[in-house]
């Protein structure tokens, strides 16, 4: 009997080593944001970041909507996207399909009083490791954008 209890404890033991390395490799996704200016009323910015016709121009080759389920597609691959929340012309913020309720990715309108241009804020998640590469994609994407509404 000792030897099969030291087989199941050897063997338990293994089981929690793998999954503590495991979840330590495992790293948590963590928000970043950056900001964009743009010479674009907010009201035009968010028609470029809710409509399906705005978001063809910048963001995905082909975009969808049924209800509040955001079809973004991309050669040939699709991803979808919930409207978690939305206050036009201010705020449209998205959850990936399959995503933790606390991550997102957030596009954020304000109206600078000084300088009178508009001014978009973007919040994403990534991990440590991928927070640089996210930033450059975002900052590809958006600069598609500023050429099509003005930046």
């Amino acid at each position: 009997m000792t030897g099969f209890l030291f087989f199941i404890s050897f063997w338990i033991d293994i089981y929690l080593l793998l999954t503590v390395e495991k979840t330590s490799k495992m790293s948590e996704k963590k928000p970043f944001t950056l900001e964009f200016v743009f010479r674009a009323s907010p009201h035009i910015l968010f028609n470029f970041i809710t409509t399906p016709s705005g978001l063809t121009q910048w963001f995905a080759d082909e975009v969808h909507i049924d209800k509040e389920v955001y079809t973004f597609g991309w050669s040939g691959t699709e991803e979808k996207a919930e409207v978690v929340e939305k206050h036009e012309p201010d705020l449209v913020r998205f959850r990936w399909e399959g995503a933790p309720e606390d991550e997102y990715f957030e596009f954020r309108i304000k109206k600078s009083e000084v300088t009178g241009d508009t001014i978009l804020f973007l919040t994403d998640f990534a991990e440590d490791f991928d927070v640089e590469d996210q930033k450059d994609l975002w900052q590809n994407q958006i600069d598609e954008l500023q050429k099509r509404v003005g930046g």
